[in-house]
């Protein structure tokens, strides 16, 4: 009770902020009546619902949900999201073979409108987004609950704590967490899960591939872009961080006067801020979405659109992971990696402390801390290419040591699922 009068004491608070951001970012004055569960005609019943909250776990969820689209063809899959980057990135992924909306505020009435429109068989959750009135409702019909690649760190472990009676109400509730290692399963136990809804599938993370056909992709590109020049990709990149970036690249250019970079914002209200820096620099650039060719004097490219990502790593000598030279966390390095490219992060990568223990571990990954030992670390890549190639090659390896989650998981969802179309 008191959860739900202080989650509906917040909604005007909730309202200020999507107009607050919805000034750099239209896309947020959209859609509201899918935040309080209207989402009719928009969705078919009687499927699968996933929930990827933004950007980083939609791009787990990727080979999950292409691999339930193989195994149960006859299911409809609705995605939902919390971002309209993460409802980009779903729809420029799965187009029309998924559905997609909002999910709903966890509010109960909004909460129950949306299940009566979906009505699904299981819902997946990625990660630990734990949302109380969403799991009760579920429990009450019957609905099965996993949370995939789920992680919890010993900070939010410590927090939900302080709330055992309530977190324990709810660890009760759900079907089954499939934890990404076994660190993330103990805290869960500490908080009530009992060991019969455990299971620990490494994590999802890994199990990417680079296809032939994006590889084709990528040499094409490459061949078109730079077929004679360094390429260094910088992804992900935050507030703060693109002017580190971008006078890493000045200091390079005095070096390797031909050397090409793609900057790639985290988020596209960042994109024209990007291009704007870029040319208060003294940088030449241009939009990776104007789809013209880099010239021979076009120093920095500006990635701008959604959903190409390891395409671009593909055409990429090295990389830098973002979120990670500001305290944001760090983001992904696993998609670099696929593209067996050196990878590198600054010292703030607590999202990805497991991924990045093992990269750093099996000389995978390379750590920066300014400007100064990026260029440096840059240099010596860019001269060395047996360094280069060392760096990339552990960096692969690391990936493919560790998959095998999504087959894993994939096993433990089937008893939730029929095996043929009723």
């Amino acid at each position: 009770m008191i959860y739900n009068i202080l989650i509906y004491l917040i909604q005007p608070l909730i309202w200020i902020r999507l107009l607050w951001r919805s000034r750099k970012a239209p896309a947020y004055r959209r859609r509201w009546a899918e935040r309080y569960g209207y989402c009719k005609g928009k969705v078919k019943p009687g499927g699968i619902m996933l929930h990827s909250v933004s950007v980083g776990e939609t791009l787990a969820a990727i080979p999950l949900v292409r691999a339930l689209r193989h195994r149960y063809p006859f299911l409809p899959i609705t995605v939902t999201t919390m971002t309209p980057t993460g409802s980009e990135r779903v729809q420029s992924a799965f187009g029309k073979d998924v559905h997609h909306v909002y999910l709903p505020y966890d509010l109960p009435g909004a909460m129950n409108r949306f299940l009566n429109q979906v009505n699904p068989k299981l819902v997946i959750v990625m990660e630990t987004e734990l949302w109380p009135n969403l799991i009760k409702a579920l429990h009450k019909r019957k609905i099965p609950l996993v949370v995939a690649n789920a992680r919890l760190s010993a900070r939010s472990a410590a927090g939900y704590k302080k709330f055992s009676t309530f977190i324990a109400r709810i660890m009760e509730r759900i079907t089954l967490i499939a934890a990404q290692t076994q660190e993330d399963g103990d805290r869960f136990l500490q908080l009530g899960l009992k060991r019969n809804q455990l299971a620990v599938t490494g994590s999802l993370k890994f199990d990417i591939s680079v296809t032939p056909e994006l590889a084709a992709r990528a040499l094409t590109l490459r061949r078109q872009w730079a077929s004679r020049r360094p390429v260094w990709i910088a992804t992900s990149t935050h507030e703060g961080e693109e002017t580190l970036l971008l006078q890493a690249h000045r200091q390079l250019l005095a070096a390797f006067p031909d050397l090409l970079l793609i900057l790639v914002p985290r988020h596209p209200e960042r994109f024209p801020v990007a291009r704007e820096m870029t040319q208060k620099a003294g940088l030449t650039s241009i939009l990776r979405s104007s789809g013209d060719i880099p010239a021979h004097d076009t120093q920095v490219v500006i990635g701008d659109t959604m959903g190409e990502l390891m395409l671009l790593y593909g055409i990429a000598d090295l990389a830098f992971v973002g979120g990670s030279l500001v305290e944001r966390g760090g983001h992904n390095p696993l998609e670099a990696a696929a593209h067996a490219i050196p990878v590198l992060m600054g010292p703030h990568t607590i999202n990805f402390k497991d991924i990045c223990g093992k990269l750093a571990e099996a000389g995978g990954l390379i750590t920066v801390t300014d400007v100064p030992t990026l260029v440096k670390e840059i240099t010596t890549l860019l001269t060395d290419e047996d360094y280069r190639l060392y760096y990339g090659r552990h960096a692969v390896e690391v990936l493919h040591q560790n998959q095998g989650a999504l087959q894993r998981l994939l096993h433990l969802l089937e008893p939730y699922l029929p095996q043929r179309s009723q």
